[in-house]
């Protein structure tokens, strides 16, 4: 019996999953809920995209992307990270970018 192109590869031992980076990849949001001292800077209740930053996080921070594209590290307590639906999601991403 002949074998087809996925038996022939190699099963798995040295694949990686990439079901963690997809996670890990995927945008995440918060929503500003205190502004004091950054009125300027931030809107209460507006969805901000923020970017994953460990090091930050261990220190209560969290990297928030602002409407020039530029990120900023704030402190975390001002901010609720949120679950958006997918289409909500790629929306906000879109909007992000531009």
């Amino acid at each position: 019996m002949k074998r087809t192109a996925s038996a022939r590869t190699n099963s798995g031992a040295s694949r990686t999953s990439t079901r963690r980076k997809a996670a890990a990849a995927r945008p995440r949001f918060a929503v500003c809920v205190r502004n004091e001292g950054y009125e300027t800077s931030l809107e209460r209740n507006k969805i901000y995209p923020i970017l994953p930053d460990e090091e930050a996080e261990r220190d209560g921070d969290l990297r928030v992307v602002d409407e020039s594209g530029e990120d900023y590290l704030f402190s975390a307590d001002r901010f609720v990270v949120i679950e958006v639906p997918s289409a909500v999601r790629a929306s906000l991403s879109k909007a992000s970018r531009a």
